[in-house]
């Protein structure tokens, strides 16, 4: 498409977004749970409805509507990409919601809060403790400098889930392999060459989207410590993209598909449709994040499961989860903010990690079911270990299409890894230059 049909197609997005707006005056008077006018909250976010963020928040739904009696929330689900694509034209237009869900990083959240599209959270989260319920760890997606740099600054999102890649596995594809759990990362490419020799390709993968890219920045990882993901993620040293880092990371991701671990045809497959297809036991394998846990334990029929960190290696991609953003345009801030504190108290939380999701401020003794403390417990290995390594589409603003560009050139054996290296580096050192580096 040329760039001119690219602008006009994400207009014709931002104007669809656009139209399902709040419209609502403000009431100046007083708190949104006294009596007054019919108020409403216009709430966006791309959880499914039986994920475990979906689930909680649907319970925060109730309880702030219980609790803000003249208030209705107007819940609008959105895709991910569709909000990736539009959020800064759709939160410039006198229609942006009051509330909603945006992803983390410079490239996004970041992004947002230096073209003052985001409300300066920090009285708020000062006022209500927000700041005292979350790690410094998870503090860092939350917090943005004037360069739209995290890690420090002013707050302009708040977590309230974390998340971090993982490995899930058919635990009956295994055994019929006679594979047990992989503890190396020897043994785990051990197990996907058994299942090759079966005729069986091991990975559900979508590389038309989000997940590919994070298998290679696992691969990029087992090589990486923590001064190459600083350097990386938040400008504090030079980042060579033909080190042994991302050398390592191309090179195997590219072998990995010349081996028959990822399918060759996976560049055109959608996130989704990944997540669909291991959970119909069509692979034994998915490489993805906290996220789908929910929906694998509700959604997966006919075989047991289970999951376990990528074998080897110090760090992972994962930080906090999304953060609940207030657009500088929401008519009604001050509901916004009560929402995002109901989200943040415990019976939420403990609901949330009750459904299979990663809760900040949660009582580790009301999670019941064991495959959810193990999903928590893995979470806070990672956390303790300092092994959160974020994500690699964060750093520069576009760099998630680059990042898919870039794995798709892979699975489909269009370029080297040498040049795709190359068009991960252009962006990256271009968005450098112009926030001073």
């Amino acid at each position: 498409m040329s760039k001119a049909g690219i602008v006009a197609a994400l207009a014709a997005a931002a104007l669809a977004l656009a139209a399902c707006g709040s419209t609502e005056t403000p009431d100046t008077g007083g708190g949104g749970g006294s009596a007054g006018a019919a108020r409403t909250l216009t709430l966006w976010h791309y959880e499914g409805a039986n994920s475990a963020m979906g689930v909680a928040w649907a319970e925060a739904i109730k309880q702030f509507e219980a609790s803000h009696p003249n208030v209705t929330v107007k819940f609008e689900e959105k895709g991910f990409e569709q909000i990736q694509k539009t959020a800064s034209m759709v939160l410039g237009s006198d229609q942006a919601p009051d509330i909603m869900e945006y992803n983390k990083g410079n490239a996004t959240a970041g992004l947002l809060s230096k073209q003052g599209l985001l409300t300066d959270l920090s009285e708020e989260t000062a006022k209500r403790g927000w700041d005292k319920l979350l790690s410094p760890s998870l503090q860092t997606t939350a917090r943005y400098d004037d360069r739209g740099i995290m890690g420090s600054g002013k707050w302009f999102g708040i977590p309230n889930y974390a998340e971090y890649v993982m490995v899930y596995y058919n635990k009956d594809a295994f055994e019929k392999q006679g594979i047990a759990v992989p503890t190396t990362f020897e043994e785990f490419t051990a197990a996907l060459d058994t299942f090759v020799k079966a005729g069986i390709t091991p990975i559900s993968v979508g590389g038309a989207e989000y997940p590919a890219q994070q298998i290679m920045y696992q691969l990029a990882l087992s090589k990486a410590q923590r001064p190459w993901v600083d350097a990386f993620q938040l400008y504090k040293g030079k980042v060579d993209f033909h080190g042994p880092e991302w050398t390592y990371g191309a090179t195997t991701f590219a072998d990995w598909v010349k081996k028959g671990y990822i399918a060759k045809d996976s560049a055109g497959i959608k996130a989704e449709d990944m997540g669909l297809a291991f959970m119909s036991g069509k692979f034994p394998i998915m490489i993805s994040g906290s996220w789908w846990y929910g929906r694998v334990a509700t959604e997966s029929k006919g075989f047991k499961w289970g999951s376990f960190l990528w074998p080897g290696n110090q760090m992972s991609a994962g930080s906090s989860g999304n953060l609940w953003v207030v657009p500088e345009k929401s008519k009604n801030k001050d509901l916004a903010y009560d929402f995002i504190d109901i989200t943040m108290k415990k019976d939420i939380q403990n609901k949330l990690g009750n459904a299979g999701g990663v809760p900040v401020a949660a009582d580790p003794t009301s999670i019941t079911d064991e495959k959810n403390k193990e999903l928590i417990e893995n979470f806070n290995k990672l956390s303790t270990q300092d092994g959160l390594a974020f994500y690699p589409d964060w750093p520069a603003p576009g760099y998630y299409d680059v990042m898919v560009a870039g794995v798709q050139e892979l699975i489909n054996g269009g370029k080297t890894p040498a040049q795709v290296l190359d068009e991960l580096a252009q962006p990256y050192n271009d968005n450098l230059a112009d926030i001073g580096g």
